[in-house]
């Protein structure tokens, strides 16, 4: 299960919510000076909120769930809209939130930069098996980016890790891979669901398969050969909602 920074101030709130205040904006690069992330260090415009404690930094970055930050916001009188339908926050450690810059400002900034640009590095040492959590993963500089490299952390959450990896090293997509559910020959269970109908029966997977995937199963009573989804270890899915994810996993794949 992906572990998130908490959000501590989410119980000091008051249940009350304050009238809705004009809209804010996450800031360009999200960063903190001291440890405390706040409304402040996250929104542009976030006035007499910006002093509400979101999370408490302990490494060089922390992630958060945009969820939790956008109604925490919201119960202290912001109004962010995340229309990007941000799904995490990366907070760095810095000097705090700097002002938007312009088109000019941003061509000149990306003209010194060019040769040390932003990438995905590993936090710590990872062992083969392992399942990559957000704080495993910290943002450096380098002189280029592979081909294989994410720019997006969601990219890499979740999923096992193949290899050996050394902290500090860049993080790619070939060292990595989706995080095994079914091994071949062991009992899986499988669900089929339609509605208010739930049925489960347990079947022989005849392929692996990692989450998401689907794979091969054989009914132990009526020996038939069906396919589902892996969607946890020893858990699988088949009918209406085994499609549902096929379809989901297309669309992601555009």
């Amino acid at each position: 299960m992906r572990r998130l920074a908490l959000i501590p101030a989410a119980c000091a709130i008051l249940a009350a919510s304050p009238a809705l205040a004009g809209p804010v904006s996450l800031w360009p690069e999200v960063s903190d000076s001291d440890g405390r992330v706040t409304l402040g260090d996250i929104f542009e415009g976030a006035g007499a909120a910006s002093d509400i404690l979101v999370a408490n930094r302990t490494g060089p970055t922390v992630v958060l769930d945009a969820l939790a930050v956008q109604q925490l916001a919201r119960r202290s009188g912001l109004d962010w809209d995340n229309s990007q339908g941000i799904r995490r926050i990366i907070v760095r450690a810095g000097a705090g939130p700097a002002p938007v810059s312009t088109t000019a400002d941003r061509a000149g900034a990306a003209s010194a930069a060019r040769g040390n640009v932003e990438i995905l590095t590993w936090a710590r040492n990872l062992n083969p098996g392992e399942v990559i959590q957000p704080q495993d993963l910290v943002w450096g500089k380098a002189v280029g980016a592979a081909g294989d490299a994410p720019r997006d952390p969601d990219a890499v959450i979740g999923m096992s890790v193949r290899r050996p990896l050394r902290e500090g090293a860049p993080v790619s997509m070939r060292d990595i891979a989706a995080q095994q559910a079914v091994k071949r020959g062991e009992l899986v269970n499988v669900t089929w669901s339609d509605g208010s109908i739930t049925l489960t029966l347990q079947g022989k997977a005849v392929t692996d398969a990692a989450v998401g995937q689907t794979f091969s199963v054989q009914n132990l009573a009526s020996k038939k050969i069906v396919e589902a989804v892996a969607v946890s270890p020893g858990q699988a899915v088949t009918g209406p909602e085994a499609q549902r994810l096929k379809a989901a996993a297309l669309y992601a794949a555009r």
